[in-house]
């Protein structure tokens, strides 16, 4: 890794710093705050809230036939969503501990907070808890396959961005055969830089934290995959506009 490259993560990470400092910053903005995860608005912005919250009758009625229509269809992928989330902790409640993987923490990855928006009707409410359940055990998911990856197949793809994960940084270049065999024992080990349990509890606004940092990581092996590509070779869910 070059030093160009070494300055390019450095500053991913400074500005992840900076989205953790800018995202606490809108509980003054929006005059809320957290306390014990529970989100608290002040009562002048509660009773504006309440002004802006559409009736349901007038929000079913100002929506399109077909977004109705379809309803049923949306809520049909909460089977398959919570068939991944039973399947996907108790495969890693099984195999993780032989294989030495750290596990998963479920409760990262899901935030049901807005339904303490007033200034939401049921509807919408029920939209957004629908939404984040279904995209945190995606995520949660995800994150399991791509520590078993790392234990499984450490191995880069050909030239495939889209396929980088926040384990994706310590895999192997594709074809290279040697540090694959020298170090794959090594590389099927190596989760310390994984938060433990008590360092990932440590600050109030956790959920947030989670968020970014999985985002920035994201970027990071991206960042990764276009350097090494170019020397070496669902919200569809609420009203619509």
């Amino acid at each position: 890794m070059n030093d160009r490259l070494d300055a390019l993560l450095g500053q991913i990470r400074q500005l992840e710093k900076e989205l953790i400092l800018e995202t606490q910053k809108k509980e003054t903005e929006f005059c809320y705050e957290i306390h014990a995860k529970k989100v608290q608005f002040t009562e002048a912005a509660k009773a504006e809230h309440k002004q802006l919250r559409i009736s349901f009758y007038r929000y079913l009625a100002s929506s399109r036939f077909l977004v109705i229509l379809t309803t049923p269809v949306i809520w049909m992928c909460i089977v398959p969503i919570v068939l991944v989330d039973v399947i996907g902790s108790i495969y890693q409640v099984i195999c993780f501990p032989i294989y030495g993987i750290p596990k998963v923490h479920r409760g990262e990855y899901l935030a049901f907070d807005r339904h303490r928006l007033t200034y939401l009707n049921f509807a919408e409410k029920m939209n957004c808890e629908y939404c984040a359940y279904a995209n945190g055990i995606l995520a949660y998911f995800t994150e399991i396959a791509a520590r078993t990856e790392q234990y499984w197949c450490p191995i880069k793809h050909a030239g495939c961005v889209k396929c980088a994960h926040s384990r994706y940084k310590k895999f192997f270049d594709f074809g290279d055969a040697k540090k694959y065999r020298a170090h794959v024992e090594e590389i099927r080990r190596a989760y310390q830089d994984i938060d433990s349990p008590d360092t990932a509890t440590a600050t109030p606004n956790k959920t947030e934290q989670v968020k970014s940092q999985t985002t920035i990581t994201k970027l990071v092996a991206g960042v990764e995959v276009n350097h090494e590509s170019a020397s070496g070779n669902l919200h569809g869910f609420g009203k619509p506009e």
